[in-house]
């Protein structure tokens, strides 16, 4: 009995036989590997031999190119032969071209998922089938088209439009279990989702929509605080807008939860246990500062705005994961180094605000001399420079939209 073959595209270019994964082709010949991914890719349509030189020897010379792709060709074919001798037959020539032809007891994963999204896309599909299919295509979808393959960017295209593809058939479903309230399925849809695309604000949205909708706030609490994290450390970027708002119903949701004497004091218990400053994502903050500004044109009080940047000192790129780290440890001094009523946010990827409304002038720029040192102190001869401004608010700011952008 024939042995099955499988051939994995998505992600990681594989060959395995019987479930038992060959190293064979990819490990001798990197060309070779190359060579049967691009004529995978083309569904079985005969590729011609200049269409394949261009795309396997790029910029490389050759004296006799038609020589050296019949001469890889037919190494390739050997290689296929011994990993399993129906392999070898699947690479068929036609009139100056080349074209794959898979045999008998093989899959290929390509295949099967454009299958799978040919068919939700048809509105003859019920939605029993298409709940099996999507989770067919979420079990073949491990990553995008040959993502982590070497002589790839040929397949750049069709791997963004395959991704495309793939996010509208998983947003037409969650649609759907949105429809019949099934929280729990677009849950684990979403975060499989995600898996495979962490940057897509639907999916993180819908995620947590479902995480409010079963009262899991605290979940998708989390998750808002993780997306924010991403975004900072990789995109060097604050949330969309869009995320920025949805961070306000989460808190509204977790505010309706239950109104009881009893739970109220237990969690203004646990808050009161918190020690430092209160940090908090930039939507809250602006909400704290605007009340803070109404509260200062009803009594004629002051409060102080600081802005702390800290980037390299010879005013170069920093490293944004090194970045990433060092905002951290800042954030924590600055938590253990203010008192409980200030408050803290990250304004940008290098840059701190804080709203001060227990300082005056005297006292502003000695907290943040502190914070300074203290920063200096975990950071000792550190080429990081340092760089803060302290200022007075007026209740004649009041109209301003948002905290003012610092200019360091």
């Amino acid at each position: 009995m024939a042995l099955p073959i499988r051939i994995q595209m998505m992600d990681r270019f594989a060959i395995y036989i019987n479930e038992q994964k060959t190293d064979q082709l990819t490990a001798k010949s990197r060309k070779g590997a190359a060579l049967v991914q691009f004529l995978i890719l083309n569904g079985g349509e005969p590729v011609p031999n200049q269409t394949l030189l261009n795309a396997l020897w790029d910029e490389e010379k050759s004296m006799n190119p038609e020589n050296a792709l019949k001469t890889l060709v037919s190494r390739v074919r050997v290689m296929l032969t011994q990993i399993e001798p129906r392999l070898g037959g699947c690479i068929v020539s036609n009139r100056g071209a080349y074209y794959w032809e898979c045999c008998a007891d093989m899959t290929v994963d390509l295949y099967e998922i454009e299958n799978i999204i040919r068919e939700l896309d048809s509105p003859e599909t019920g939605d029993v089938r298409r709940q099996m299919l999507i989770e067919e295509l979420l079990n073949l979808y491990t990553g995008d088209l040959l993502e982590h393959s070497e002589q790839a960017e040929w397949a750049l295209a069709k791997a963004t439009t395959l991704h495309n593809k793939y996010l509208e058939a998983v947003y037409s479903y969650l649609e759907l279990m949105k429809e019949r309230k099934q929280y729990e399925e677009i849950i684990t849809v979403c975060r499989r989702a995600l898996d495979v695309d962490s940057f897509d604000d639907r999916l993180h949205m819908e995620l947590m929509y479902a995480l409010v909708q079963i009262n899991r706030t605290g979940e998708a609490l989390s998750q808002y605080k993780h997306v924010v994290q991403l975004n900072y450390r990789y995109l060097g970027i604050k949330p969309s807008q869009n995320l920025q708002e949805f961070y306000k119903q989460i808190i509204s949701a977790g505010q309706t939860l239950d109104f009881s004497l009893e739970s109220i004091r237990n969690e203004l218990r646990e808050s009161n246990t918190r020690q430092g400053a209160f940090v908090c994502e930039y939507t809250v903050f602006k909400e704290i500062f605007n009340l803070q500004m109404r509260n200062l044109e009803r009594l004629g009080a002051s409060m102080f705005l600081a802005i702390i940047m800290i980037g390299p000192q010879d005013g170069s790129e920093m490293d944004p994961m090194r970045q990433d780290n060092i905002m951290s440890a800042l954030e924590e001094i600055m938590r253990k180094n203010l008192r409980k009523g200030d408050t803290i946010t990250r304004f940008a990827p290098n840059i701190f605000a804080l709203l001060l409304p227990t300082v005056n002038y005297s006292t502003g720029g000695l907290v943040l001399e502190r914070i300074k040192a203290s920063f200096y102190r975990y950071y000792p001869n550190s080429s990081i420079a340092f760089n803060y401004r302290v200022g007075p608010l007026s209740a004649s700011r009041l109209n301003e939209p948002e905290p003012p952008s610092p200019r360091l």
